[in-house]
C-alpha cells in the first residue's frame, strides 16, 4: 500500500497520525497518509537558505532544462501514474488530461521560457527607456528572483496536473517550491513526487512535500517574499488570501477558484448545422470528462429560447450512450467521483439548485458510493433568478438557460460575476466579435468555435500552457501559465535606472548607448564561450551608387517608384530617388560579414528591424556590430557540434554619423565545449 508522506527539508517523514485513502472505484484503502508533526517555520527557512540560493545561482535556461529532463523521467513512468490514477475514478482519457496534460505542460513552460528569456539568472524585459536628453541616464526593467518559497495549495481534481503547472515555472523562476496537496488523490501526486526526488534532478531543497489535511499553521509563517497560490472553492481560498499574515506582509496570492464556466449557442445556428452538433458534443464531453470534475467545465449552456427542447434532445441522446462504470474498463466513458463525500456534496448541491431549476434529463446509469448520474438541468428565467449564477454542482451537470437576443447572452454569461472560461458557438463572425468583446471583461479565457476551427480544437475545458488560466471576479482574479509570462508571474520586476554602461554591467547585456570594445579580431571567428558581452566590430564604409539601386531593383524585382522613377520619386516623401531599405541591409551584411570559415555557422533570424533614414545615392554607409546577449543552445544527437545563439546589435550610419538602420541580427555559434545539458 501506497505511504503517502511528507518530504521535509530533505526527508521523508515516515512517522505520524495514519489516516487510509479510499479508492472511489472500490471503496476500500489505496493509500494511507501519513500526517506527521511538521516544523513549517523550519520548513520555509531551509527552502529559503538551502533550495533558493542553489537555484538562482543557475541561469533561468538551466533551470528551465532542469524542468525539460525532470518531465522526460517522469514521462518514462506514466503508466504506473495511469494505473495509479484509475483509483481517483479517471478513465484512461481523464488521467491523460491529469498526468501527460501536466508534463505537457512543463515541457511548454519549459520550452517558451528558453525562447523567449533571457539566458541569465534574471530576465532582461523589454526596450531600454530613455530618461534624459543626451541619453547618459536610462530605464531598464528587469525580473529578478524572489527571495521566498512558492506555496502551492493544490486542488483533488487534477494531482498531477495542478502540481506540475505551479512547480515549473516557480522553479524556473529560481524559488523554492513547497507542495500542499488535497487528500483526495494525494497518492497519485506523491507517487510524482517521489520520483522528482528520486531523478535527483532538482537542487537540494527546491521542492518540499505535505501530506496533511490542512496546512497548519504554515501560513503564519511567510515573509513578503514568499508567493500562495491557490487552487479549490471559492470560499476556502478567499478565507486563506484573508490571513491575517498574508495581508499583513502583502503575500503575494494567487486563486484560481472553480466558477460557473458557460458556453453560449449562436443564435445564427440551427439544429441542421455543423455547429450545433459541435455545441451538443463540448457540452456532453465537459459534463462526462473527469465526471464533471473540472474546475472548466461548463455549468451554464446558454441557448437561444426557441432551441431550447432541441438542445436537451441532443444532450439526452448523445448523454444515454455515456458508458458509466469502472475507469479501467476500455468501454467505460465515465467513472466515479473523486470520493463518497464529493459524490454526497454533489447531490446536497444539485438538491439546491432543484429549488430553482427543473431536470430535463436524469440518466439511469450506475449510482452507488462515488459513482453518480449525468444531469441536465433547465432554468427557464435565468435573468430573474440568480442563484443558478451563484450555486455550483460539482459534478456531471450542467443547466440550460434560453436567451431572447444576443445582448441578452452576453448579460447572462457575465451574471456569474468571472469565470475561468466562456465559449461560443455560432458561424456568423460579426456574433462571434459582438460576443467575445462583451464577455471579454468577465472571463479569464474565451473560445469561439465554428466548423473551421472545431477538427483541431483543444476544447473549452483545457487550459492551454502558452495561453492564461484564471479568471476575474468568482474566478478568483488570478492568473497562471501564459506561457513565459507564467515564469515572470513568479519574479520581481524591478525598474534600473542608472548609465547606460554602468545598467549593461549589472544586467550582463548591452543596453543601447553603452560604451562598447572593439574586438580584437573578427567576432565570427570566435566561439561562443570567447565572445564578452558589449564587444564590438565597426566596420569600412561603403558609398551607394545610383548603379547600386538600379542593379538591386533589377535583381530583386522591386521596381516601387521611389527608387527607379526620378519624377514621381520627386513628389514623394523624400524628394529623390532613395535606395531600397533591403539594399542597405544587405549592404551592411556585407560590410560585417567574414567570409572565411570560423566559428560561426550561420544567420539565424533578424528581429526589431528599423529603417530609420533614407539613404540616397552619394551617401556613405558604415555599421556597428555590438554583442548584446548570448544563449546557450543544447547539443542534440543530430547536432554535430555544439552551439549557442548570439544575438547582435546593428547600428547602421550615414557620413554624418546619424542612424539610418537599426536591428538585432542572431547568429549560431559554434562551443568549445559541452555542457551537462548536452549530455541529457
Amino acid at each position: 500500500m501506497i505511504k503517502v508522506q511528507s518530504y521535509i527539508k530533505g526527508e521523508w517523514l515516515n512517522e505520524g497520525t495514519e489516516t487510509d485513502l479510499i479508492s472511489a472505484v472500490t471503496n476500500e484503502p489505496v493509500a494511507q497518509m501519513v500526517e506527521a508533526e511538521i516544523d513549517y517555520k523550519s520548513a520555509l527557512e531551509y527552502a529559503r537558505k538551502v533550495g533558493g540560493p542553489k537555484l538562482r545561482e543557475m541561469s533561468i535556461h538551466e533551470r528551465a532544462f532542469k524542468i525539460k529532463f525532470l518531465g522526460q523521467y517522469l514521462m518514462e513512468r506514466k503508466e504506473k501514474y495511469y494505473e495509479i490514477s484509475t483509483h481517483t475514478g479517471a478513465t484512461r482519457k481523464d488521467s491523460w488530461i491529469d498526468i501527460e496534460g501536466g508534463l505537457i505542460t512543463a515541457f511548454g513552460i519549459s520550452s517558451k521560457s528558453r525562447r523567449e528569456l533571457s539566458d541569465l539568472p534574471w530576465h532582461v524585459e523589454g526596450d531600454t527607456e530613455r530618461l534624459s536628453r543626451k541619453g547618459t541616464f536610462m530605464g531598464q526593467h528587469i525580473c529578478v528572483p524572489r527571495h521566498g518559497v512558492a506555496v502551492h495549495i493544490n486542488a483533488f481534481n487534477f494531482p498531477v496536473w495542478g502540481m506540475l503547472e505551479k512547480l515549473a515555472p516557480a522553479i524556473i523562476a529560481g524559488m523554492p517550491v513547497i507542495v500542499k496537496p488535497a487528500p483526495t488523490g494525494s497518492y497519485l501526486a506523491w507517487e510524482v513526487f517521489k520520483d522528482m526526488i528520486e531523478a535527483d534532478i532538482l537542487p537540494e531543497g527546491s521542492v518540499q512535500f505535505i501530506a496533511a489535511d490542512k496546512p497548519g499553521d504554515l501560513l503564519n509563517h511567510l515573509i513578503s517574499q514568499d508567493m500562495v497560490a491557490f487552487t479549490g472553492s471559492a470560499v476556502t481560498g478567499k478565507k486563506l488570501k484573508a490571513h491575517p499574515n498574508i495581508i499583513a506582509n502583502n503575500v503575494p496570492f494567487n486563486l484560481e477558484a472553480d466558477s460557473l464556466n458557460c458556453s453560449i449557442l449562436g443564435n445564427d445556428v440551427t439544429p441542421d448545422m455543423e455547429e450545433f452538433n459541435l455545441f451538443i458534443r463540448e457540452v456532453s464531453n465537459e459534463m462526462t470528462v473527469k465526471t464533471g470534475q473540472k474546475c472548466t467545465a461548463i455549468r451554464r449552456t446558454i441557448v437561444p429560447e426557441n432551441l431550447v427542447d432541441d438542445v436537451i434532445e441532443a444532450l439526452k441522446a448523445r448523454l444515454e450512450k455515456t458508458t458509466i462504470g469502472h475507469p479501467a474498463e476500455k468501454e467505460t466513458r465515465m467513472g466515479p467521483l473523486a470520493s463518497n463525500l464529493q459524490a454526497e456534496r454533489f447531490e446536497e448541491q444539485l438538491q439546491q439548485l432543484s429549488e430553482i431549476t427543473e431536470t430535463a434529463y436524469a440518466s439511469n446509469g450506475k449510482q452507488n458510493g462515488a459513482f453518480t448520474n449525468p444531469r441536465v438541468l433547465v432554468c427557464h428565467k435565468p435573468m430573474q433568478v440568480d442563484d443558478i449564477h451563484r450555486l455550483e454542482a460539482f459534478g456531471p451537470m450542467t443547466t440550460v438557460m434560453p436567451y431572447k437576443n444576443t445582448q441578452e447572452a452576453i448579460d447572462l454569461a457575465n451574471k456569474a460575476n468571472g469565470s475561468l472560461v466562456g465559449s461560443l458557438f455560432t458561424a456568423d463572425d460579426e456574433i462571434a466579435q459582438t460576443v467575445a468583446l462583451g464577455c471579454a471583461p468577465y472571463h479569464g479565457r474565451f473560445m469561439v468555435i465554428n466548423r473551421n476551427s472545431a477538427e483541431e480544437s483543444t476544447g473549452h475545458g483545457s487550459p492551454i500552457a502558452s495561453l492564461v488560466h484564471g479568471g476575474p471576479g468568482h474566478a478568483g482574479g488570478g492568473e497562471e501559465l501564459g506561457g513565459a509570462r507564467a515564469v515572470l508571474h513568479n519574479m520581481q520586476r524591478v525598474a534600473l535606472q542608472g548609465s547606460p554602461t554602468t545598467l549593461r554591467n549589472i544586467v550582463n547585456q548591452h543596453i543601447k548607448g553603452a560604451e562598447t570594445e572593439e574586438s580584437d579580431k573578427h567576432p565570427f571567428q570566435k566561439y561562443f564561450e570567447e565572445l564578452k558581452i558589449g564587444e564590438a566590430l565597426t566596420t569600412e564604409k561603403r558609398t551607394v551608387t545610383d548603379k547600386d539601386v538600379e542593379e538591386f531593383a533589377e535583381l530583386s524585382g522591386d521596381h516601387f517608384y521611389a527608387h527607379t522613377d526620378p519624377e514621381a520619386a520627386s513628389r514623394s516623401l523624400f524628394g529623390k530617388i532613395v535606395a531600397h531599405g533591403y539594399f542597405v541591409l544587405s549592404a551592411t551584411a556585407g560590410l560585417f560579414v567574414d567570409p572565411d570559415e570560423g566559428p560561426v555557422m550561420l544567420n539565424y533570424g533578424l528581429e526589431n528591424l528599423r529603417f530609420v533614414a533614407p539613404v540616397a545615392p552619394g551617401d556613405t554607409i558604415q555599421a556597428k556590430l555590438i554583442l548584446k546577449r548570448k544563449n546557450v543552445r543544447q547539443q542534440k544527437k543530430d547536432d554535430p557540434f555544439p552551439f549557442g545563439v548570439v544575438y547582435w546589435d546593428v547600428e547602421v550610419t550615414n557620413q554624418e554619423d546619424a542612424v539610418v538602420a537599426e536591428y538585432t541580427i542572431l547568429t549560431l555559434m559554434k562551443r568549445k565545449n559541452k555542457l551537462p545539458i548536452d549530455e541529457q
